[in-house]
């Protein structure tokens, strides 16, 4: 029988003959984030360093029946203390990747972006899901649903690049980019219309490199080469994209929960931009979503290891 998600076993698969990556987890103190940070351990993905209040992880890792020999602990009196102390792990390079425990993400996202002692690029940081969708033959990334509430074209610019370059660091070749709109012609009573456009000329100018960009593209012909075909578009992204930029994060966050509940899709998330990656899962996630928000994070830092980081 064939996986139900066999692009998330080639990339879990992929992330295990690297050698793991060290991650500092912020506030695992629950069975889903701290059961996670193990599980990425055993397989090999991840070399954790926990942070957070040790009395109350050894708790809770004592009444799900966890091991912890050999993981090490950082203790932080609170969640937000958590979230400095593992955000300066990775500024002081002792941890390459960031892993959101079971804190709310703005407490994590805080300390972050913080000016000083946070971990900005001069990029903008934005949120990629990469779901895994039974129906479409290609892992299908959607960005941005989680980050950018309303991202104005100089934010979608970086969003874009953000994702460009996780497609390509992560071995899957030069991705082909829809910039989603209702509609596929330019209106100009619809403003994301024109910035597609407009993105897409950016393209053109090299302004934004390292992808095929189309847009404004409706979503079923963005996926649909049926509905592409009907709808007259010739493209070389038009139902056939890899990469779905929203208009806004409502309507991302409504793609990737539509495809995650009614289409058994999976939904793997990161977040791009800062100096490393960072994993946020979510106590919904499926164990083989955290697990692939694992290897995708992973693999995508061994990538930046070789490449000049993101400044």
């Amino acid at each position: 029988m064939t996986a139900p998600h066999p692009h998330y076993d080639r990339l879990i698969a992929r992330a295990r003959e690297l050698p793991p990556a060290t991650c500092a987890i912020a506030h695992p103190c629950d069975e889903t984030s701290l059961g996670s940070a193990l599980e990425a351990a055993r397989m090999g993905l991840l070399q954790p360093i926990l942070v957070g209040p040790q009395r109350k992880i050894h708790e809770v890792a004592q009444a799900c029946g966890m091991d912890l020999n050999g993981i090490e602990i950082v203790d932080a009196p609170h969640s937000h203390a958590a979230a400095a102390m593992a955000v300066e792990r990775v500024r002081c390079g002792q941890a390459a990747l960031l892993m959101k425990g079971s804190l709310h993400t703005d407490e994590l996202m805080h300390e972050v972006v913080a000016r000083d002692t946070g971990l900005r690029t001069g990029r903008r940081i934005s949120h990629v899901f990469i779901m895994d969708v039974p129906s479409y033959p290609e892992p299908l990334f959607i960005t941005d649903a989680a980050i950018n509430i309303f991202p104005d074209l100089a934010t979608k610019a970086d969003i874009i690049r953000n994702v460009i370059e996780l497609h390509l660091g992560l071995g899957l070749g030069t991705p082909r980019v829809a910039i989603l709109s209702a509609v596929e012609q330019v209106m100009p009573t619809i403003p994301g219309t024109i910035e597609a456009a407009a993105l897409c000329k950016m393209a053109d100018r090299g302004q934004i490199a390292g992808g095929i960009l189309d847009g404004p593209l409706a979503l079923d012909n963005a996926i649909s080469p049926q509905a592409a075909e009907v709808k007259g578009i010739v493209s070389p992204v038009a139902g056939r994209a890899q990469v779905l930029v929203v208009p806004d994060l409502e309507a991302g966050n409504m793609l990737a929960k539509n495809l995650t509940f009614l289409a058994g899709a999976d939904a793997a998330g990161v977040v791009l931009g800062a100096r490393v990656p960072i994993i946020l899962t979510s106590r919904a996630d499926s164990a083989r979503s955290r697990l692939a928000s694992c290897a995708v994070a992973m693999i995508y830092a061994h990538h930046l290891a070789r490449v000049a980081p993101i400044q």
